[in-house]
């Protein structure tokens, strides 16, 4: 029964209901300013709530220190940020105490691996002014790689590659996906096929849920998410 607004009287959220059971990937779907990205940032409390409680493992959040909350999450945004560094320094801010194997490990199971080697000085090359020697989905890659390595046990995902071309996009998804095995997981779609396999998709329109359920269901009660799925394959 969550309520939000990041200004008085202007609410973004109201009266949203999500759970997640542990190893669950949950899906959020719909329209741009909808309420997508708001709900995955009062997860990790970038944002405190007006109403209603957000809950981990049965502790009201605000009982949680920050520090300590966002130590068990992992989260891999649209806006990918790093520092001037090498490579290797920029995985390892994942988790500081990683090892050199631990953050290659990481970048091999984030599928970048592979482009990190063919660069001048490998996992020694330095990225300079937050990554403008890489392409997007070079930095998009990292991102996952940095995610890995923390190895927490519920990761935000935001897999918007829309600017990214589909080789490349495959090698994220396929590092998304060895992301989320066997974690719980909250995911804000833009491609409704990578949202199939997902335990609940959450359809958020105008702050408010819409609908919710599998795929299957969803496509059953003929609404929002079958229009979106029928009508249009890419939401804006």
């Amino acid at each position: 029964q969550v309520d939000f607004s990041y200004v008085p009287n202007k609410p973004v959220l109201k009266h949203v209901d999500v759970y997640a059971n542990p190893g669950q990937k949950i899906a959020f779907v719909g329209s741009t300013g909808a309420g997508k990205t708001t709900v995955t940032n009062l997860i990790n409390r970038f944002y405190e709530i007006q109403g209603g409680t957000i809950t981990c493992d049965g502790i009201d959040v605000k009982n949680i220190e920050k520090d300590s909350l966002r130590l068990s999450q992992g989260s891999v945004l649209q806006d990918t940020h790093l520092f001037t560094g090498t490579v290797m320094d920029n995985i390892r801010y994942g988790r500081l105490d990683a090892t050199d194997d631990e953050c290659i490990q990481a970048a091999k199971t984030a599928n970048a691996d592979a482009f990190i080697r063919r660069l001048p000085d490998g996992y020694q090359t330095v990225v300079t002014g937050d990554g403008a020697n890489l392409s997007q989905g070079q930095r998009q890659l990292l991102a996952i790689a940095r995610a890995a390595v923390k190895d927490p046990p519920v990761m935000i995902l935001d897999e918007a590659t829309s600017s990214i071309d589909t080789r490349t996009e495959q090698h994220i998804q396929q590092g998304m996906d060895a992301l989320m095995e066997g974690r719980t997981v909250f995911v804000i779609a833009h491609r409704l096929s990578t949202v199939r396999n997902a335990d609940c998709i959450v359809v958020i329109e105008h702050g408010e849920i819409m609908e919710k359920g599998s795929h299957t269901e969803l496509l059953e009660e003929k609404g929002r998410y079958y229009q979106l799925y029928t009508g249009q394959f890419e939401l804006d």
